[in-house]
């Protein structure tokens, strides 16, 4: 199989699809490897080592004519005419985006998502890795825009002796929230951690001996805890749907102002009421004296770690389906919940719900 690898075009993005361990593995079984020239630098990876490890360079239309296109975000409008009747393995987040959903469905194109590839047990193995880094990342940006010169509060998140660190709160104790916690703990916050799951909130508990403050999630508990904070965290996702709105424009207008609030659920449309996708050159927005940041690929952030964490986890996968794209997914169930668009149908359940496919 040819497996052809573009460079990313969303704004500010620098992950890339496939590292040089991942373009050896391909290629020691047989498969051809076309990977766009210049696709990894902004993951700290030259073109000479992708070369190195088997990698034939191209354009991005030999790569995007490949018979597997591996891509880390979701094709742009102005790749959509570069779609066909190949496989696309990528994070395609289509419950927020129905124009790319079309043009999917238009060009024939097999879809995988990888953040709708989900185990027995419920977890998403190639979603957590990004999760993990968004998690951690939202704190250091909540708490670089508190700074005065950025126009947040002016608190420093871990305080000093005699004057207390910001109070944080995050919505959402999932993989990205447990780790946006993590990092607000480790840092010195004041955390309280919200959640609709008492058996995870009793885990938070249980693990951080009381440094967390763990509330059930009811609207009125959500205002509580957003009024008295200086940065909000929103960690909510309900895999391949929209992410629910859990703090209203009314409710961040009320908030002191200089607050700042990190929407990490903004590839599903956001869980804030005021939120829009941003971008790392322009990450932030004013709301009533408040400071929204919803960058849609935060991890970008981090390139280098970021990739490298992203195909850990997605090259044993890639390599079944390189082998045969349905017969990978015909073999493991988890695979085959990534499929969201097959012979120009909307297949996943929940996205075809929520697009009203």
């Amino acid at each position: 199989m040819i497996v052809g690898v573009p460079t990313e075009t969303k704004n500010g993005e620098t992950r890339v699809a496939l590292t040089p361990a991942g373009v050896h593995a391909l290629v020691e079984r047989g498969h051809t490897v076309v990977v766009q020239s210049g696709a990894g630098l902004g993951s700290a990876i030259e073109d000479e080592d992708l070369v190195l490890a088997g990698a034939r360079l191209g354009t991005a239309a030999e790569a995007w004519a490949a018979d597997l296109v591996l891509k880390v975000k979701e094709p742009q409008p102005e790749e959509f005419a570069l779609l066909r009747d190949n496989a696309l393995f990528t994070f395609l987040h289509l419950a927020a985006n129905p124009a790319l959903a079309d043009a999917l469905r238009a060009a024939g194109t097999t879809a995988l998502s990888y953040d709708t590839v989900q185990l027995e047990d419920g977890s998403l193995p190639l979603l957590t890795p990004m999760s993990e880094v968004a998690g951690r990342l939202s704190v250091l940006v909540g708490a670089y825009h508190l700074l005065s010169a950025q126009g947040g509060r002016g608190v420093l998140l871990p305080g000093v002796p005699g004057v207390p660190g910001a109070a944080v709160t995050v919505l959402g104790a999932g993989v990205a929230g447990s780790n946006a916690i993590a990092q607000a703990v480790g840092m010195g916050a004041e955390v309280t951690a919200i959640d609709l799951s008492v058996p995870r909130l009793r885990a938070l508990d249980d693990h951080y001996r009381g440094r967390v403050r763990t509330v059930a999630s009811t609207a009125h508990a959500v205002e509580e805890a957003v009024l008295g904070s200086d940065l909000v965290i929103g960690a909510v996702l309900v895999p391949g749907r929209p992410a629910p709105k859990v703090v209203s424009h009314a409710l961040v207008a009320a908030m002191p102002r200089g607050s700042v609030l990190v929407d990490i659920a903004i590839d599903q449309g956001g869980c804030f009421e005021d939120s829009h996708a941003t971008t790392h050159a322009d990450p932030v927005f004013e709301v009533d004296g408040s400071l929204l940041y919803c960058v849609a690929n935060m991890p970008a952030a981090v390139g280098a770690t970021a990739t490298r964490a992203l195909t850990n986890m997605s090259l044993p996968y890639i390599l079944r389906l390189a082998d045969g794209v349905d017969q990978a997914a015909a073999a493991d169930p988890a695979l085959e919940r990534g499929v969201n668009v097959r012979d120009g149908r909307i297949v996943h359940p929940a996205v075809a719900e929520a697009l009203g496919a």
